[in-house]
């Protein structure tokens, strides 16, 4: 009965420092296991994210088209969704929020109009900001 309640006594004053050693190495094998397989998904759900966008700017793109005849020109560019301008029979604004959104990455999208054809493409130039690029710094069109 002795033995019995020292073992009681022993097993109540908590745990060793290598069974937390042992518990602090176990998560952090895991962590780094999983840890870059989520930083990648993070990438690539910006790049959705900025696809839907760019799909989202297009339609309201061409709703004001409709409206007014023609597309917003490079001066008025995207505030064209929010701002009437110059345009007439505009009817906006085109987005439910009063003001056209970043890409997923903080920075301001790009409008081009191309003069000979009157297509509008608006650019999202991912990750670095700058155009070009591979991976999540991969350019992003509506054309694409």
């Amino acid at each position: 009965m002795r033995r019995f309640k020292k073992f009681l006594r022993r097993r109540n004053q908590g745990f060793t420092l290598l069974e937390l050693l042992i518990v602090l190495i176990i998560i952090g094998l895991l962590a780094a296991l999983v840890g870059p397989k989520l930083i990648n998904r993070v990438g690539e759900s910006k790049q959705k994210t900025a696809k839907v966008q760019l799909e989202m700017l297009s339609t309201a793109l061409d709703t004001l088209r409709l409206d007014t005849g023609r597309y917003p020109g490079e001066d008025l560019g995207l505030k064209g969704l929010i701002e009437a301008g110059d345009q007439k029979n505009w009817k906006g604004p085109y987005l439910r929020k009063k003001f056209v959104p970043k890409d997923p990455w903080g920075n301001d999208y790009v409008f081009k109009v191309n003069e000979e054809s009157k297509e509008i493409e608006i650019i999202c130039y991912g990750f670095d900001g700058a155009e070009g690029g591979t991976g999540d710094d991969a350019d992003i069109s509506n054309m694409d």
